[in-house]
């Protein structure tokens, strides 16, 4: 998905996002459908051919379920796109992989995060250089690293800083996509409960701490039993390095994690550039111990505020995971909390300013995570798929003309927007794939629902439409929540 932005001025113009190409291999139908017409077909087929009459009626339920899971639709998806999810979500629950408990007692490798699933194979190294915490996947061959970054609000300033700032922002998106060895880039935007930590704090610069008159006593007192109250939101970049695309760049750096981790710093540093001309203030890559506290927080958020207020607890990514972890079909379930991801399936299909998803952003009584993950595209990969789309759209509409169906709205603004894309890889722009995920966090089940109702309506006022991501749960809260740059 890409959207486009033509500005002129200083004023905010209107910017309008790509159709999620729905298009499929023949007429529309995907590998799936054709797969169950063809079966249908087949049985048909072969039962007027050994007579039909009453073999007719005896294949009867091979031909119509066929029918059936082909064109009948549930949540929007033929029910033929449902099998695969469902054949792996039994796989799953009779293999016992719903349900992670920690081993307390079994020692585990050293360097390994105690994560569940597929996220044990990640390794933790420390870059001698800078500092920070890089992660890395050995089955995927990426390096990850995290930077904070503060800003202020987008939507309290003027048109003319907003167009500015979101020109600086696409000139930090192009520089991903003129890398050539980024796998991803992660903007991860987190609602956390206020521990009191910048009150205790302005409390002892500017206040009386040694004074003990009654009202700096009763005054302290009350900072120091004040808990979480409100919300603030933190921000952070993940850095996704492709130790694949990068292999030429590595092993002329040395070879293995140390050169990747080199090649990844040169990365860091011109991203950092980018950013402070942006005029995003990147307050440090982060350190093995912050990436603890991220993630600890994120499966055991009730120990957010007090990790928070006691400075070096929790720093250590060998026991920065969850205890437990039990999944079910549209909820996940960890330590002191209940979870629930939903998918922005589709962005505003009408023109829409800059600013659009501030009914979610700044939705409050709700803990949520909002992850927006970037995968660039190398401008010959672009360049194939859009000529691989051109020639599948032509094709698809040639043979619907044959039949004398007729050519829908929807399928001429996808093809609309294949031409825009082709237009601005023309003109020198990168191609970036969004992906819009958001993790609801509450205490009980019930308080969790009413989190999601609100999460969903605040994102029908910024014109979008989300989906709850069933059946993959687990796999899709470590994308929303967590800085890791994980795909799904």
């Amino acid at each position: 998905m890409a959207s486009t932005e033509q500005s002129t001025g200083s004023e905010l113009e209107p910017v309008k996002f790509s159709r999620l190409t729905r298009r499929g291999i023949i007429l529309g139908l995907s590998l799936s459908q054709l797969i169950a017409v063809g079966i249908g077909g087949a049985a048909l087929v072969l039962a007027f051919y050994l007579g039909g009459g009453i073999l007719l009626a005896y294949s009867a339920p091979i031909w119509g379920l066929a029918i059936l899971v082909t064109w009948v639709k549930a949540g929007a998806r033929p029910l033929v796109e449902w099998v695969p999810v469902g054949f792996w979500w039994l796989w799953r629950t009779t293999g016992g992989q719903l349900l992670y408990r920690r081993r307390i007692v079994a020692p585990r490798p050293e360097g390994t995060l105690a994560l569940p699933g597929d996220m044990a194979r990640l390794r933790e190294y420390v870059d001698p250089v800078t500092g920070a915490g890089m992660i890395h996947d050995p089955t995927s061959s990426t390096l990850t690293v995290a930077v904070a970054v503060t800003h202020p609000a987008f939507v309290l300033l003027d048109p003319a800083e907003q167009h500015r700032r979101v020109t600086s922002w696409g000139r930090v998106l192009a520089t991903v996509c003129r890398s050539g060895r980024v796998a991803a880039l992660q903007v991860l935007e987190r609602t956390l409960p206020d521990s009191g930590q910048g009150l205790a704090e302005w409390w002892a610069e500017h206040g009386s701490p040694g004074d003990d008159s009654w009202v700096a006593t009763t005054y302290a007192e009350l900072i120091d039993r004040a808990g979480p109250a409100g919300e603030r939101h933190a921000t952070t970049l993940s850095l996704s390095l492709d130790m694949r695309a990068a292999g030429r760049q590595i092993r002329t750096a040395g070879g293995g994690i140390k050169g990747a981790a080199n090649v990844l710093r040169q990365e860091m540093s011109t991203l950092l550039a980018a950013l402070r001309a942006a005029d995003l203030d990147p307050s440090g890559w982060l350190t093995t111990g912050e990436l603890a506290v991220m993630l600890r927080t994120a499966y055991d958020p009730a120990i957010g505020p007090t990790l928070e207020r006691h400075g070096q607890l929790g720093h250590q990514l060998a026991t920065a995971g969850p205890v437990a972890v039990v999944e079910t079909w549209d909820r996940l379930r960890t330590d002191s909390g209940y979870h629930a991801v939903l998918w922005i399936s589709e962005w505003p299909r009408a023109l829409t300013y800059p600013g659009f998803l501030a009914p979610v952003m700044l939705s409050t009584g709700v803990q949520r995570s909002i992850s927006l993950l970037c995968t660039p595209m190398r401008t010959d990969q672009a360049v194939r798929d859009i000529r691989k789309k051109k020639v599948e759209y032509i094709s698809d509409s040639n043979q619907r003309a044959k039949l004398g169906q007729i050519e829908d709205a929807s399928q001429s603004a996808e093809y609309q927007d294949v031409l825009r894309q082709e237009n601005d890889l023309t003109a020198g722009h990168g191609l970036l794939r969004y992906t819009g995920l958001i993790a609801v966090t509450a205490p009980t089940t019930d308080e969790l629902d009413s989190a999601v109702a609100a999460i969903e309506q605040a994102a029908i006022q910024s014109s979008c439409e989300t989906r709850l991501l069933v059946g993959q749960q687990a796999a899709a809260f470590t994308a929303a929540a967590l800085p890791l740059a994980r795909r799904i």
